[in-house]
């Protein structure tokens, strides 16, 4: 085990070529246990079994703590250890955008059952959308204050963005922060918003796609927060330069196409399924 430890330190040594050789990590097959725990313990909590909720949430700290040793060996690797070239930064955002790609069918799925419901609504529900008995929210009010708040905040991040290029750091820091805020604002309006709803998930197929709609941005737009909010530890740090700054490139992509998603939502179901 000593002789190839030191035999990979001489191979890195005398690397002639600018891609990564990555060390065998223990974190992906960790984690595909944990996400796999993770849909069990929905599987289970939803069919109301007691074991459920903590098989659930069990598997969420362990996942959570697994991104988090996961990031900082990722971290290490970029800034301390220098194995993310030129090269390798372009690979890395090709894989960034085939996973918002991934994201994009992802919602898909969602926006396609709505309107399988919605368009032609079945004599199950009275053929009428939204179905009898089911009171939707006013578009104007909160979903179009999330609405400004998640544009703001695309404005706030691409600020970030243009000047971590220039290298203007109290900027970069500022702007990053008002990020931040934002988001976290838009996520206590949105779980006001499920608290004050007449309609649950149980309530038919409008309650179902909706929550299942939102609620799943709202997970992304958390995911999000979290990766924003590692950037600006990151940013305190100086892990993040003018030229190496991937980590914070690939997590104001994916807060673009948050916000892009939300749009979508708001037309959508807000307010055209609310008509």
């Amino acid at each position: 085990m000593f002789s190839n430890l030191k035999l990979n330190n001489i191979n890195k040594f005398y690397q002639k070529h600018p891609f990564h050789l990555v060390d065998p990590s223990p974190w992906p097959f960790f984690a595909s246990l944990s996400a796999f725990s993770c849909a069990i313990g929905a599987v289970l909590y939803f069919h109301l079994f007691q074991i459920g909720t903590s098989i659930l949430f069990l598997s969420f700290f362990f996942l959570f703590m697994i991104m988090i040793v996961w990031w900082r060996d990722v971290s290490r690797e970029s800034s301390f250890e220098g194995h993310h070239t030129g090269l390798v930064q372009q690979g890395l955002r090709f894989g960034i955008l085939l996973f918002i790609v991934s994201e994009i069918f992802f919602f898909v799925a969602f926006f396609w059952a709505f309107f399988h419901s919605s368009i032609s609504p079945s004599i199950e529900i009275g053929s009428i959308w939204p179905p009898k008995g089911i009171y939707v929210f006013n578009p104007w009010q909160i979903p179009f204050l999330n609405t400004l708040i998640l544009l703001l905040s695309g404005c706030t991040i691409t600020w970030c963005h243009h000047a971590l290029i220039s290298n203007l750091r109290k900027q970069t820091i500022l702007s990053l922060v008002l990020t931040i805020i934002l988001a976290i604002i838009f996520t206590f309006f949105q779980a006001y918003e499920y608290k004050m709803a007449d309609f649950r998930l149980t309530d038919g197929i409008y309650g179902c796609t909706f929550y299942m709609a939102t609620g799943f941005h709202g997970f992304h737009v958390l995911i999000g927060t979290i990766s924003l909010i590692i950037c600006l530890f990151r940013f305190f740090n100086f892990q993040l330069t003018k030229q190496h700054h991937f980590g914070f490139e690939s997590s104001a992509w994916y807060w673009h196409f948050v916000d892009v998603v939300w749009l979508f939502l708001f037309v959508s179901i807000y307010w055209w399924g609310g008509i």
